[in-house]
């Protein structure tokens, strides 16, 4: 039976304030009114690649919540599961960006305690979503928020499971929200629910005390546990405005790797959400060819990749500018300075 979601995903709303070009949050006198949220920026790019995509999460009853309602339905992705917070303390989370410039680095200063997402309950949301996606998604972000985060991401994870959808989950470890030790603690308990894992190296050694190098300890998540494939991203900073982006994908059914060569010296115009690109392309390729890892490799490093050259969170390319990339990235066809 076809279902009325190909991706949905629970995670925080937030409201990001930037003050323009590489001015500093010190001295600056403006800032520039964003949306943004890793959950948000998946299922963003995973519509903007042509699947049908929705975000849980809930926003406070006033207007920065609308503001963010916008938002979400401009993406194209649907705010069916978006609940409303009307208590008088209700509020949106906040995080302020500052770019780097080489030696400076980027910074960020975050101002979400609180917020209304923090209140959200599975008994706000109908019972009837947890059979309408294929794939469900969310990251060790929301687990750290807050116990009550944590609890209703575990129980929504275990509902979508017993229903028959793919469960994806992203380590995305912040070690502002809790210490390594609490990560492992948690994460590895829904593990035996998860199907697609992403886990960067560093995140494989520091939180999950793995060693050996970056196949090896991929591998070694699908011996211990149910998972299909583990996807690990590989960034080399040159300097806040160069990167290098590439990934390995381990399928332990076929018991292979997939790899590519990277998008080297990358331009960063903005490097957040690019890592939830990377998930976003990732999906899209499992999700619309079923299962085909390759293709996940290939639209993960293209999305990612060009996603540090737009300014925001959230992705604005859409499956053809992709395609167009990759055939490029492959040097497939004629190579031209501009399209038009």
């Amino acid at each position: 039976m076809k279902k009325d979601f190909d991706l949905l995903s629970l995670g925080e709303i937030l409201l990001r304030l930037s003050p323009p070009d590489n001015e500093r949050i010190v001295r600056g006198e403006t800032f520039q009114k964003q949306v943004g949220g890793a959950e948000l920026n998946v299922v963003s790019g995973a519509s903007l690649l042509g699947l049908r995509t929705g975000i849980i999460s809930k926003l406070p009853d006033n207007a920065l919540g609308v503001y963010a309602k916008n938002r979400v339905r401009f993406c194209g992705v649907s705010d069916d599961y978006l609940v409303y917070d009307e208590e008088p303390d209700a509020r949106l989370g906040i995080y302020y960006y500052e770019n780097g410039a080489y030696p400076r680095k980027p910074s960020v200063v975050y101002d979400r305690r609180h917020a209304s997402f923090c209140k959200i309950g599975v008994e706000e949301l109908p019972q009837e979503m947890f059979a309408s996606t294929r794939c469900f998604h969310t990251s060790g972000i929301t687990l750290a928020l807050a116990e009550n985060t944590r609890n209703t991401a575990v129980e929504m994870i275990r509902k979508f499971k017993e229903n028959g959808a793919i469960i994806s989950f992203d380590v995305n470890f912040r070690g502002n929200l809790w210490t390594g030790a609490e990560a492992k603690e948690c994460i590895e308990k829904i593990l035996p629910y998860v199907d697609v894992f992403f886990c960067s190296e560093d995140t494989a050694r520091l939180t999950f005390l793995k060693d050996g190098d970056v196949k090896s300890m991929m591998k070694s998540f699908t011996e211990e546990y149910p998972i299909s494939i583990v996807a690990s991203t590989q960034r080399i900073v040159h300097s806040p405005k160069v990167h290098t982006f590439g990934s390995v994908i381990y399928n332990a059914e076929e018991d292979r790797y997939y790899e590519e060569e990277p998008y080297r010296d990358i331009e960063v115009v903005d490097r957040i959400g690019s890592g939830d690109a990377y998930i976003s392309g990732a999906l899209y390729g499992l999700l619309a060819h079923e299962f085909d890892c390759q293709k996940a490799l290939q639209y993960g490093n293209a999305t990612s990749s060009v996603k540090n050259t737009i300014p925001g969170d959230l992705p604005s390319c859409d499956l053809k500018e992709i395609d167009r990339i990759i055939r490029n990235h492959m040097g497939m066809g004629a190579q031209v300075e501009m399209e038009r």
